[in-house]
């Protein structure tokens, strides 16, 4: 197999790398991080401009085609500045929810818009009582006498659903709170009468939304894809959620090894560096080995994510997230305690990227969730 990039993957990754070098240091992020919306409008414009907004979706939508490699490439970059805009929700989760289960209308609508940076999504499934258990829903979807349906329920930690311009949210038209069958999923204007958002920060600064839905009415045309059929949606936008956020993951990871790197070879101690000691530079090769391990299974999520054979596609996903969620958590850790104190200040910008990884392992299922899903399927 060819792990080469294109030349057009290249130009790509350059694109990406030279704009966040000239716009994203540490101090700009916390600069960032007090906009009202909690990341720069400034820079998702610049992604717009970019055409990264566009990135996934058809040229006659205003994108580029491109597939789960590009998109790996755009998330390892944000991964390496700790960028806060909302390209995972947006870009990521909602635009592959349109992808697979919109309309021609529904796209031609939408998706321009977001290659445009005119409008932003989040995608609210989960909820309080499930967990990680993606057909656990008991928000309810009836259907009304105008043709429509009315949304009510529930949605916990949505990612940048605090300010989100249109909610995707999954709904049960019909069976009971596990069945498989009876999920749909909606376009809902967020600020329509009935949406009710609390926002709050993760622990690495990100924004995220509790949502209630109190007798919300939507159109026979919110609805995307066919009644009751969206658990394969939902399943396959998770996993390119898992995909994403593991490169993101990796970005972070290098940030860490060579920051760790650089502060072994200039902080001194009995008047030589520290990275003179024999195991600080065993240490320090261990990251090295653990990022590339990581980098490996980011890849291999990257190229699943289009798998036809959907138990083929979520075994290795599901490896994929337990090989980056192991190996981040031991890169983070190590660059924590090879700082010292100064790794656990605000100042510093190590601890953040702890943090980020932190959150990104138990996004979409924690490592233990998915070594049992690996389990589950061994005979």
């Amino acid at each position: 197999m060819d792990f080469d990039l294109t030349e057009e993957q290249r130009l790509l990754r350059d694109s990406v790398d030279r704009l966040l070098g000239d716009h994203y240091g540490f101090a700009a992020r916390r600069g960032y991080l007090t906009e009202p919306e909690g990341h720069s409008k400034d820079m998702w414009g610049r992604y717009a401009e970019l055409g990264l907004l566009g990135l996934p979706f058809g040229e006659e939508h205003g994108g580029f085609g491109g597939g789960g490699i590009e998109t790996m490439l755009a998330m390892e970059a944000f991964g390496r500045v700790l960028a806060l805009e909302p390209y995972l929700a947006t870009v990521v989760l909602g635009g592959t929810a349109l992808r697979l289960a919109g309309s021609a209308a529904q796209q031609s609508a939408i998706l321009p818009q977001i290659a445009e940076g005119r409008m932003t999504l989040a995608f609210a499934h989960g909820e309080r009582q499930a967990r990680y258990d993606l057909n656990d829903v008991l928000t309810t979807a009836k259907a009304n006498a105008r043709g429509g349906w009315v949304l009510d329920g529930a949605k916990s930690v949505v990612v940048h659903g605090d300010n989100a311009d249109r909610l995707i949210v999954s709904a049960r038209s019909s069976g009971e709170r596990d069945d498989p069958d009876g999920i749909s999923l909606f376009v809902v204007d967020a600020n329509a009468n009935g949406v009710a958002r609390r926002s709050y920060p993760l622990r690495d600064g990100t924004r995220a939304a509790e949502i209630s839905l109190s007798g919300v009415e939507v159109g026979a045309d919110d609805l995307l894809g066919e009644p009751g059929r969206a658990l394969p949606v939902v399943e396959r936008v998770v996993e390119t959620g898992i995909a994403a956020v593991a490169a993101e993951a990796v970005g972070a990871m290098e940030a860490m090894q060579a920051m760790t790197l650089e502060y072994l070879k200039t902080r001194q101690q009995f008047g030589k560096p520290i990275g003179q000691n024999q195991a600080l530079q065993h240490r320090s090769a261990e990251m090295l080995i653990a990022l590339e391990q990581g980098r490996s299974m980011a890849m291999l999520a990257a190229m699943m994510v289009d798998e036809a054979d959907a138990q083929e596609r979520a075994h290795n996903i599901s490896m994929a997230k337990v090989g980056v969620g192991q190996a981040a958590r031991f890169v983070s850790q190590n660059a924590i305690q090879l700082h010292g104190g100064i790794g656990m200040t605000e100042e510093y910008a190590v601890g953040h990227y702890f943090r980020r990884c932190m959150v990104i392992e138990h996004l979409f299922g924690d490592t233990t969730h998915h070594l049992s899903r690996i389990a589950g399927r061994v005979r």
